[in-house]
C-alpha cells in the first residue's frame, strides 16, 4: 500500500470517527487542523506518485526497443542460417524452404514480443491513470464533505444572527411605541390642567 492510499484510509477513518452535528445524520463536525494536515500531506504525495507512474510509462520505449532488438537478432540468425543452406547447391530448394519458415517464425515471434510490450505498456499507463483518478476522486469527495460541513456551520451562524437581529428590532419597536404613548399621555394631562385653570 502506497503512502497516498494510507493517507486516504486515515482520512476515511477520521471521517468515520467524527461526531454528527446536532439534529443531523448527514453532516459531521471535523477538526480543521487535523483534516488540513492530512490534505496537505496528500497534496504533497500525489506529485511523487504521478512521477513514479510517469517513469513507468516512459519505459515503454525501452521495452519496445528491447523487443525490436530481439526481433532483429532472430531475423539475423535466420538469415545467417539461410545463407549457410544456400551455399550448398544440392540442398538449395530445401534451404529456401527452411529459411522462409525460419524467417516467418522469427517475424511472428518478434511481432508477438512487440505486441506484448505494447499491451503491457498500455496496461501500465491505464492503471496509473485510473489509480490517480481514483485518488483524486477520493480527495474530491473529502473536500466536498468539508465544504458541506462548513456551509452548515455558516448557515447556523447566519440563522442565529438573524434571530438576534429580529429580537433587537422588536425591542426597539416596543421601546419606540412606549415613548410615543407616554408623550401622548403627558400631552393629555397638560391639556386637562389648562382647562381646569
Amino acid at each position: 500500500m502506497s503512502r497516498i492510499e494510507q493517507i486516504i484510509t486515515e482520512i476515511e477513518d477520521y471521517i468515520d470517527s467524527c461526531k454528527y452535528q446536532p439534529l443531523s445524520n448527514a453532516k459531521i463536525l471535523v477538526n480543521k487542523e487535523e483534516i488540513e494536515e492530512l490534505l496537505v500531506e496528500l497534496r504533497l504525495r500525489i506529485p511523487e506518485e504521478i512521477k513514479k507512474y510517469q517513469k513507468i510509462i516512459s519505459n515503454q520505449d525501452a521495452i519496445l526497443q528491447e523487443a525490436r532488438s530481439q526481433a532483429d537478432a532472430m531475423v539475423a540468425e535466420a538469415t545467417a542460417q539461410t545463407n549457410e543452406l544456400v551455399n550448398e547447391h544440392e540442398i538449395m530448394q530445401r534451404a529456401y524452404s527452411e529459411a522462409n519458415s525460419i524467417i516467418e517464425q522469427a517475424n511472428a515471434q518478434a511481432q508477438a514480443i512487440v505486441d506484448s510490450a505494447v499491451i503491457e505498456a498500455n496496461n501500465i499507463r491505464q492503471s496509473s491513470v485510473q489509480y490517480t483518478d481514483d485518488m483524486l476522486r477520493s480527495l474530491q469527495t473529502i473536500i466536498k464533505h468539508s465544504m458541506e460541513g462548513a456551509q452548515g456551520r455558516f448557515d447556523g451562524f447566519m440563522n442565529s444572527m438573524q434571530s438576534s437581529y429580529d429580537i433587537v428590532s422588536s425591542n426597539r419597536n416596543e421601546l419606540a411605541g412606549s415613548v410615543v404613548t407616554e408623550l401622548e399621555d403627558n400631552g393629555e394631562a397638560a391639556a386637562t390642567e389648562m382647562t381646569a385653570e
